[in-house]
């Protein structure tokens, strides 16, 4: 502690963020510097910031089940694992999150004596801290929501009328919505299931159609290569969207400039795990790749996650090299709802 402070920021910057939890424990003034904003805009100055894990899990079969917010953390043997930030609340159930930056946001409903309204909030993720967000010019029953170009897109259906789809634009540096409300003006039909990837445009795959929206142009579209695989829980790397079918069990590619569906090679060994459902993250580049195993003896879920890097060679073909693969949740009531990559 005699090193100027200025000095012990510039060292503690440069530590990897996953070590914080441990460097707290050192003193209170170390507690103090892992939690001050000063310290992460010197991370942003110096270029250390990083992506960090965090999932929207579901504690099932309790009591009062509720959807709670953990980080993935390495621990000292090396090992991954989910733990659960307790400063933050309750997440509204069924919510849709949208991650910017450093926060997080979540759009969703709220139930308070038997009457339900539409709730939307910001999570900082330095300070693990919630801040509401402005209401919504209406109240929206959210499908889906996603990020381009510094405004968050949100699309479901007004509460008195759920077979009219609209969809609200927040704008992520003025923190207000827009005035307009944009209509589609396609059919779309509100069923199940609902995803949503962004590659330049927004692709929502509503039941077995994918519709486009492209936001320069505020033109609705669809994509009926797409519709030709039931993609679901995907992400995109490099404009490529990437989603693992479970029932093929392959990760599957779509080029939207090629418009041509491939399959990340050199994944076998991964690939062989019996899973019924997966989701994927932009990892910095990278795949994080959520899956659960089922012991058939046992009957357990295990919740999994592996971090693969990918290579495109020549001739248009990916290549993805697992860099490691970690049991991360093991309690047979936990139900990973969203996994999420924050910059930080």
């Amino acid at each position: 502690m005699l090193l100027p402070e200025d000095v012990i920021v510039d060292i503690i910057a440069r530590v990897r963020r996953c070590d914080y939890p441990n460097l707290s424990l050192v003193s209170k003034n170390f507690r103090s510097l892992v939690a001050s904003p000063e310290l992460y805009a010197r991370r942003s100055l110096l270029g250390c910031t990083e992506q960090c894990l965090y999932v929207n899990a579901e504690l099932e079969n309790s009591e009062t089940p509720e959807d709670r917010l953990y980080i993935l953390r390495r621990k000292t043997n090396g090992n991954h694992r989910l733990v659960l930030i307790p400063s933050l609340p309750a997440m509204p159930r069924n919510g849709k999150y949208v991650t910017v930056g450093s926060k997080i946001y979540v759009f969703g409903r709220i139930y308070n004596h038997h009457k339900t309204r539409s709730i939307a909030l910001s999570i900082d993720c330095i300070s693990h801290t919630v801040q509401p967000l402005p209401s919504m010019p209406i109240n929206l029953i959210v499908g889906v929501a996603d990020f381009i170009d510094g405004k968050i897109y949100v699309f479901g259906s007004g509460e008195n009328d759920l077979n009219k789809v609209k969809m609200l634009v927040f704008n992520t540096e003025t923190q207000i919505w827009e005035k307009d409300i944009i209509k589609p003006d396609v059919d779309i039909d509100l069923n199940w299931p609902r995803y949503v990837v962004v590659m330049h445009k927004m692709y929502v795959r509503v039941s077995d159609k994918t519709f486009v929206y492209e936001p320069n142009e505020s033109k609705w579209g669809t994509d009926e290569m797409l519709n030709s695989k039931r993609w679901e829980n995907a992400c995109a790397v490099d404009d490529v969207m990437y989603y693992y079918s479970c029932l093929g069990k392959k990760l599957r590619t779509y080029d939207p400039k090629k418009r041509c569906w491939g399959v990340v090679n050199g994944l076998e060994e991964a690939e062989k795990r019996n899973s019924w459902w997966s989701d994927t993250v932009n990892y910095g580049g990278k795949l994080a790749l959520f899956f659960p195993e089922l012991e058939l003896e046992r009957r357990t879920r295990q919740i999994w996650c592996a971090e693969i890097s990918l290579e495109r060679r020549q001739g248009g073909e990916v290549w993805g090299k697992v860099e490691w693969c970690d049991q991360i949740m093991v309690p047979e009531n936990f139900f990973l709802i969203k996994a999420l990559a924050v910059m930080v």
